[in-house]
């Protein structure tokens, strides 16, 4: 096993408030002051370093990560890839908090198969139906991240709601590109520390309540992976899960989750209360990035749940349309 290489120093931060500027602004968070962008490495080369060098921490100290002086690939630094980076940054400390990288994919590019090429595509093939219809209204994301520092009450208020705020975010790409795009599709991460039989109770319970789903996209299998996990499925699932109602059955997830000695992982959670008609498409081990193994998902704008809806898409619309103006893109 190649030994990790020793990760870059933090990047100056009077050089990160010269990149991070009024023109790349995307809006204020909802709770504890802080800010968010949106940069690409044209625009921002020392913001994208930084953030290449806090992903990498983040994610070898939950056990992935590259191995790398910094988590940076051609998605990040070649601009034939369309790819951004939505930024949350503390203005109290001078630092990003966290971030997700995305791209729209009707700017994607393909290969000689047909399929897109993009991060996903390493784990997942794209079948055509879904490629000639919600794909192109579609934003993939991927390399989602919060520094340590704020996944624990260290920073306070900035910590409790660093997740929160990064939603946020999304909210903001919702209403930025609304008429355009319809979809998110990403990955929800679990480390390879999580106790496998927790691993196959949180994929039962993802099949169960987000495997079948018609939303406008009325075929199913829109996503498969390539190289799917393969778990020993304990027959005691559906005697645990008795539940038809997501609620419940999540308390029940939680308890046993919890009995194991974890919890949840975050952001796993926070997806599968985001909407109630998410759809899930099984799950691969990565291993190109620490065999973590990801879950793909797809979620419709507007079918979101009320209460995430209200909390995260509150920013009168009448900013965006100015926005768009002022964007670089």
């Amino acid at each position: 096993m190649t030994k990790p290489q020793s990760i870059i120093a933090p990047v100056d931060k009077e050089l990160l408030k010269q990149e991070l500027t009024d023109k790349c602004f995307l809006r204020d968070t909802n709770h504890a002051g802080n800010k968010l962008y949106i940069i690409d490495n044209q625009t921002a080369p020392n913001v994208m370093r930084e953030i290449g060098r806090l992903r990498e921490v983040s994610f070898r100290e939950g056990g992935g990560g590259t191995g790398k002086e910094v988590d940076l690939d051609a998605f990040d630094l070649d601009p034939a890839f369309k790819y951004k980076q939505l930024v949350l940054w503390d203005p109290d400390a001078e630092c990003i908090i966290g971030g997700y990288r995305y791209v729209l994919c009707d700017e994607v590019m393909y290969d000689r198969e047909g399929q897109p090429i993009m991060p996903s595509s390493h784990l997942f093939r794209f079948t055509q139906r879904y490629l000639r219809n919600g794909f192109l209204r579609t934003i993939e994301l991927s390399r989602s991240f919060v520094r340590p520092e704020y996944q624990s009450t260290e920073q306070g208020r900035k910590s409790l709601f660093a997740l929160d705020n990064l939603f946020d975010g999304l909210g903001g790409l919702i209403l930025l590109y609304k008429g355009r795009m319809e979809y998110f599709f990403g990955k929800m991460t679990i480390y390879p520390s999580f106790p496998e039989e927790g691993l196959a109770m949180l994929l039962y319970f993802l099949r169960k309540h987000f495997g079948s789903w018609d939303s406008g996209l009325k075929f199913d299998r829109m996503v498969i992976p390539k190289n799917p996990i393969k778990i020993k499925t304990s027959s005691s699932f559906a005697q645990i899960f008795t539940e038809d109602d997501f609620a419940a059955d999540y308390k029940i997830l939680k308890r046993e989750i919890q009995r194991m000695g974890v919890n949840i992982p975050p952001l796993v959670n926070t997806y599968m209360n985001m909407s109630p008609t998410m759809k899930s498409f099984g799950a691969g081990i990565n291993d190109e990035f620490g065999d973590v193994i990801e879950a793909g998902i797809l979620i419709k704008f507007d079918e979101l749940h009320p209460d995430k809806v209200s909390r995260h898409l509150n920013l009168p619309r009448q900013l965006f349309r100015q926005r768009k103006k002022d964007f670089f893109f």
